[in-house]
């Protein structure tokens, strides 16, 4: 890819457009995306119309930009994410229905947890977590789960950092949450009350596939609710999705 005079590549200014979209942030004009990615205008208006034309963004009526179908359609071709979630989707179901409360499936992407699905129902209580949204590792039970199954580098990383405070009660000494990831590594498991919003418990557990951690199956709970019960119905679709993976590979 030719690099522009700044020294950037091509690719480098499609990922920054691409960027700009969020989940609060679904559309935008050209001039909006050229800001927020750091492009002249120009630069901006050209991206954005190639885009287009290869039908990775759309534009609407009123000339907005947002992402587009076939963006999604090329993401999901042989995407293991794609793979994980219909594997896991019916344990998952299984859960809510036994639970009544939010139950997510996340992965580790980078340095974050990204969450793949979201099972909720009407009475459910207070979730700030996002499909295609993300976490920081240290401040949630799912990011907890990932961080103490990930790789040594990417542990000493994150611990040698500091750790951003999400709630009064997210784990930010390093020393505090090295204990907790070798626990989580003994137990199986992790009950991080509070960490993201003091009104809410994180319940989660590992998911496995060929032996390696590939994901985090989760529940919020209101803060005061027993954790026993979903703490066993996710132990048990944990071990039904690392069975339904297997299966899927023969």
């Amino acid at each position: 890819m030719a690099n522009s005079p700044s020294g950037d590549s091509v690719t480098d200014r499609v990922v920054r457009v691409l960027e700009t979209f969020g989940p609060h942030r679904t559309v935008q004009t050209a001039a909006q995306i050229g800001r927020r990615a750091a492009l002249p205008s120009s630069t901006a208006h050209r991206l954005v119309a190639e885009l287009v034309e290869a039908g990775l963004l759309e534009r609407d009526d009123d000339h907005r930009v947002r992402l587009g179908m076939r963006l999604w359609e090329l993401a999901l071709r042989g995407s293991e994410a794609l793979r994980l979630r219909q594997a896991a989707l019916p344990y998952m179901e299984r859960v809510q229905a036994r639970v009544g409360e939010h139950t997510q499936l996340a992965v580790l992407e980078q340095d974050e947890a990204l969450f793949l699905e979201r099972l909720s129902s009407p009475s459910s209580g207070a979730n700030i977590t996002r499909i295609a949204g993300r976490l920081p590792l240290h401040a949630s039970s799912s990011g907890l789960v990932l961080l103490a199954h990930a790789p040594t580098e990417l542990q000493d990383g994150i611990l040698s950092k500091p750790l951003a405070r999400l709630s009064p009660e997210t784990i930010t000494d390093a020393a505090v949450l090295r204990r907790t990831l070798a626990e989580v590594r003994r137990s199986g498991w992790v009950i991080a009350p509070g960490s993201i919003e003091a009104v809410s418990t994180g319940v989660a557990v590992p998911v496995r596939d060929r032996g390696e951690v590939v994901a985090a199956l989760s529940v919020v709970l209101p803060r005061d609710a027993p954790t026993a019960e979903p703490l066993e119905a996710l132990r048990a679709a944990a071990a039904g999705i690392q069975t339904a993976l297997a299966a899927d590979r023969r």
